[in-house]
């Protein structure tokens, strides 16, 4: 072994002494006086700090109003940006519009003196909160919540409220109501009444009636004057001269379906589902439409449970996309790139994805289908080709009955219109030569008409019989408008069943059937190929879907008796409520032998439809289903146009059904603490049925009707009473 040279060891010592000396150079060479802390930076400074904190971003950006809005199909956001926009161009008010999801409310009593908080609430099924709105309502009605001040208490909090709901439903505004009811509770104080818009009649003249009013008492409140704003542009539209084809956005739902990139597949990142099966469930040669689509959901990561919904991303049709491109004089530009930057990110976010083309814009992102709104069209009064244009538009912003009966009415979209209003005809296929063309800027289209949101099923499948595929029953919307002075009576047709429609015509090489072009009807058609073609293999269609949970579930135990009520296209999710007893009951014979469900609760479907030789919805289903549950599943059906009637000769519907067999059913209810499900039309249907089970529950127990109806909302209270209702 080699020694160690003296100088090798000095050398050495040395280095240990300078790394002792880096080391420990803090106590070395301080100084005797305390060192400082150093001063952390802003909460914001350079974008970061804590992004549930909307008091910072408030002080930060100086917005004196921040809005919540709680929203499920995008409806509540929508309101909630009409309302900031209109702030900051009465008043130059800038305002924060938040999903309440993505904040924590302990420092909801730090809002300032000066300011206010805007809540846009929606209220979803049964009186509940929408799902990104379920932890503030949590928070709002919780006594033990402590804000930052300790106390469940926001004294002084200046707020205001308007409601999304539909008169229809039991629970018409509530999560509105309820959310003024705490925050008064809790010391804040209100601005204005109470807004509350009803879907069932006009939610945008609801809106616009409340707002008139608000306006006043808001500027009184806040201590601010009309007209300190500007009508200032949201966005910037930029034609781009040169950018590279594969990242323009076609129609393309998101960032992945653009590259072709795996990833989870939800409402932000929709899957386009192979159509492995579309046919028609009503009688062939009618004059009405009823799709059965399967969607072949198989590698997608996509699963579902019955009862859930199934979100459809339909596109507008070609001649509502026309129409408007010809309005707006974009008709020859319409395949040139443009770009969208939104000019305050806080108020306005670009509502799709970018750059983009004109055509696909109007064709994929925005819902030019739509009836056009009262508000826009003043909006657009402005920029009419014509003196007589700018009167028509302007008798329509401020008449409402005028408005009522030529909009409304006449179920007229934006495009026609700007037609009606130029002195063009509608009933033609629009072109540039014969449609007026506006000098609208673009960014007031984005600006003003919501994103195209999907279209919502109920499933009527279930994954223990079909894993890889998911199955949608919709009836085809059809209808025709009150004629008026300026348009005569027109067919018109919803998106979403109509898109899907034109699939199954597509999927199985069919042509529209003679009785669905009925006299002055034009079937809408559609780009169902998809952006560069992407929604087309060979001969196979694909359309963009994705999953929404639900809580419309069978209880876990088969000995409950079960009474499903489903009227019409209302028995979609209850085939999959049967097909998952179905698969149940297989396995429990294989294991325990043919009297395996001699225990199980009885399962009774109330069905509904005009003939049994015209609309019986999977009519040769449900006696298979009948035989595979040994019994245990009993179908009641009522055929409107058809015998037998009532002894005055009134039709049969289903809640006669559920009166004539009310002792089996308040046994199952009462005794048997059995579940009822009601799917389908909220106006008339689902209030009747709830009316005959109050009748035959409160005669039950020996009470009144009342009686009943207290064991309807107890039931309700327990999940017992679960309604999956529409308008």
């Amino acid at each position: 072994m080699a020694v160690a040279s003296s100088s090798d060891v000095a050398i050495l010592a040395l280095g240990v002494v300078l790394a002792a000396a880096y080391l420990f150079r803090d106590s070395i060479f301080s100084s005797s006086t305390p060192k400082a802390v150093p001063v952390a930076p802003s909460k914001f400074a350079n974008g970061h700090g804590n992004p549930r904190d909307f008091i910072a971003k408030m002080k930060e950006g100086k917005k004196r109003l921040i809005i919540f809005y709680g929203s499920q199909t995008g409806t509540g956001e929508e309101y909630a940006i009409r309302i900031a926009k209109e702030a900051k161009t009465k008043f130059g008010l800038t305002s924060l519009v938040c999903d309440p999801e993505e904040y924590d409310f302990e420092n909801l009593d730090q809002v300032p003196e000066d300011s206010c908080v805007i809540f846009v609430m929606a209220t979803y099924g049964e009186g509940e909160p929408t799902d990104n709105a379920v932890q503030l309502m949590e928070n709002l009605t919780d006594s033990a919540f402590e804000f930052s001040n300790g106390q469940h208490r926001l004294e002084g909090l200046k707020y205001v409220v308007f409601g999304l709901g539909n008169r229809t439903y039991e629970h018409y505004n509530a999560i509105a109501r309820q959310v003024d009811a705490e925050l008064t509770k809790m010391g804040a104080i209100r601005i204005g009444e109470r807004g509350e818009g009803d879907d069932d009649k006009s939610m945008e003249e609801d809106y616009l009636e409340w707002k008139d009013n608000f306006w006043p008492a808001f500027a009184e409140a806040l201590g601010v004057e009309e007209g300190q704003g500007g009508d200032t542009p949201d966005f910037a539209v930029t034609e781009l001269e040169s950018h590279p084809p594969e990242k323009v956005y076609l129609g393309e739902l998101s960032a992945r379906a653009l590259t072709k990139t795996k990833g989870i597949h939800d409402a932000k990142n929709p899957y386009a589902s192979p159509v492995k099966v579309a046919r028609e469930l009503f009688q062939v040669g009618g004059d009405r439409n009823c799709v059965h689509v399967e969607l072949d959901i198989e590698g997608s990561g996509i699963t579902y449970q019955h009862g859930d919904h199934v979100g459809v991303w339909p596109l507008n049709p070609d001649v509502e996309v026309d129409r408007l491109l010809c309005a707006l004089g974009l008709y020859s530009k319409k395949d040139t790139v443009i770009n969208v930057d939104s000019l305050d990110p806080a108020l306005a976010k670009v509502p799709f994805p970018v750059p983009s083309t004109y055509i696909s814009v109007l064709r994929h992102y925005i819902d030019i289908s739509a009836v056009a709104g009262r508000q826009i069209l003043g909006v657009l009064a402005k920029f009419a080709p014509s003196p007589e244009a700018d009167a028509f538009m302007r008798n329509l912003t401020s008449n409402k009955d005028e408005y009522a009966a030529v909009v409304t009415n006449g179920c007229l979209k934006l495009g026609e219109v700007l037609q009606l209003a130029a002195g063009n005809d509608i009933n033609v296929h629009p072109t540039p030569q014969n449609t007026t063309a506006w000098t609208i800027p673009f960014d007031i289209i984005i600006s003003s008409i919501p994103r195209l949101q999907p279209r919502y099923y109920s499933i009527s499948s279930s994954p223990k019989l079909n894993p890889t595929s998911v199955h949608v029953t919709a009836v085809v919307l059809k209808y025709e408008s009150i004629a008026n002075k300026l348009a005569a009576p027109r067919w018109v047709h919803g998106v979403g069943s109509n898109f899907l429609l034109n699939v199954k015509h597509a999927a199985n090489g069919e042509t529209a059937a003679a009785s669905e072009e009925l006299e002055h009807v034009s079937l809408p058609a559609y780009a169902i190929e998809g952006p560069r073609g992407a929604h087309k293999t060979e001969d196979v269609y694909k359309i963009p879907v994705h999953v929404r949970r639900s809580t419309f579930r069978l209880p876990t135990n088969p000995k409950s008796p079960v009474i499903m009520v489903g009227p019409g296209t209302g028995v979609a999710p209850f085939r999959g409520f049967i097909q998952e007893r179905v698969a149940l009951a297989r396995r429990t014979i294989e294991k325990n032998g043919d009297d395996a469900l001699a225990d199980w609760g009885q399962i009774s479907l109330f069905y509904g439809c005009r003939k049994s030789t015209e609309d019986f919805l999977y009519k040769d289903e449900w006696p298979q289903y009948t035989a595979e549950l040994k019994g245990k599943f009993t179908m009641h059906c009522a055929f409107s146009r058809e015998p037998p009637y009532k002894p005055d000769g009134g039709k049969i519907y289903v809640q006669d059904l559920i009166w004539d067999d009310r002792k089996n059913i308040a046994d199952a209810i009462l005794n048997g603490k059995g579940y009822v499900y009601i799917c389908g039309d909220a106006k008339a249907m689902s209030k009747a049925v709830e009316e005959v089970l109050a009748r035959i529950l409160g005669e039950a127990k020996g009470g009144s009707e009342a009686d009943g109806a207290a064991e309807i909302k107890l039931m309700k209270e327990r999940s017992r009473l679960m309604l999956d209702v529409w308008s």
